[in-house]
C-alpha cells in the first residue's frame, strides 16, 4: 500500500509540475495534513488549493507587470502631501487614481514647477495601475527619445517603438527639463500619435502648453498636434507651488559664521 501511495504521489507531483500548478505542488501535503486534522471536506480542500494557486499566480503576474513597467522607487498616493502645493486639484488627482480613464484610452498632463510632486504622483499611479492588472511602461521623455534616436540610426525604429506603444498605460516623465531637437520632437509625436485613441498616456511637464512650440524646436504645428491628441480625451492637471525639496533645505539650521582660519 505504501508503495502504491508513493507511486500516486510521484505521479501527482509530476502532473502538477507539467500543468504548471506550482503552488498546489508546493502546498498540497500541508493542506491535506491540515484537512485531516480538522476533518475538512474534499470540496474545502479543493477550494483551498485552487485559492492558493490563484493567489500565487496573481502575485507573479503583478511582479511581472512591475518589472516590465520599469518604475522608479515605489511611491504611494497616501504619501503625497496635498497640503504643500499652493494649488492642487485634489479631486482630479483622486479621479485619476480610480484608473477609469485607462479603459477609455484617456490621457492626462500634470503641469507644474519642479518639486511639486508630479513625478511622485506619476510613479504612484504606475504602481496603482499595475496592481489593478494594467500593463504599464514608465520612462523619462529624454531617455525614450535617446533610445528611439539610436534605434532609428541603426534602422531598428519599428522594434524600438513597441515598448512605448504596446502597454495599456504609458507614463512619460519630465517633458521640458531638457531641450528637444527636431528629430526628438518628431519621435515623441510618433509615440503619441501611435497611442491616440488606443492607449493612455500620463505625462508630466514643467512647461505650460503655450511654451510647447519652443520646446519642440520652434515647431508650433507639431506642438499643437501633440496637445490636440493628448487633450482630445484628456485632462490638464495644473499644480502650483514651490519646490518641496527647497522646503527641506530652508528648514536646515543656520550653521553660523565660518570659523577663523588658522
Amino acid at each position: 500500500m505504501a508503495r502504491r501511495d508513493d507511486s500516486l504521489q510521484s505521479r501527482l507531483d509530476r502532473d502538477l509540475v507539467e500543468l504548471k500548478l506550482l503552488e498546489i505542488a508546493r502546498s498540497y501535503r500541508e493542506v491535506l495534513d491540515e484537512a485531516a486534522r480538522k476533518g475538512s471536506s474534499m470540496l474545502e480542500v479543493l477550494a483551498t488549493l485552487i485559492g492558493l494557486e490563484q493567489t500565487a499566480r496573481q502575485q507573479r503576474a503583478l511582479e511581472r507587470r512591475l518589472r516590465q513597467a520599469r518604475l522608479p522607487k515605489q511611491k504611494t498616493l497616501a504619501e503625497y502631501q496635498f497640503e504643500f502645493p499652493k494649488r492642487v486639484p485634489k479631486a482630479a488627482i483622486l479621479r485619476l487614481f480610480d484608473c477609469d480613464f485607462i479603459e477609455r484610452h484617456g490621457c492626462a498632463v500634470l503641469i507644474g514647477p519642479t518639486g511639486t510632486g508630479k513625478s511622485h504622483l506619476l510613479t504612484a499611479l504606475g504602481y496603482t495601475a499595475c496592481e489593478r492588472g494594467y500593463s504599464v511602461r514608465y520612462t523619462r521623455v529624454v531617455d525614450m527619445i535617446n533610445h528611439l534616436v539610436m534605434a532609428q540610426t541603426n534602422g531598428l525604429l519599428g522594434q524600438a517603438l513597441k515598448p512605448y506603444v504596446r502597454p495599456t498605460l504609458l507614463l512619460l516623465d519630465e517633458l521640458g527639463y531638457l531641450p528637444i531637437d527636431k528629430r526628438g520632437a518628431d519621435l515623441l509625436f510618433q509615440v503619441v500619435a501611435a497611442r491616440y485613441e488606443s492607449g493612455s498616456i500620463v505625462l508630466t511637464t514643467n512647461r505650460p502648453f503655450r511654451e510647447w512650440g519652443a520646446l519642440c524646436n520652434a515647431d508650433n504645428t507639431l506642438a499643437t498636434a501633440l496637445i490636440d491628441r493628448l487633450m482630445h480625451h484628456g485632462e490638464a492637471i495644473v499644480i502650483r507651488g514651490d519646490s518641496y525639496r527647497m522646503r527641506d533645505k530652508d528648514a536646515e539650521p543656520d550653521p553660523g559664521p565660518d570659523p577663523p582660519s588658522a
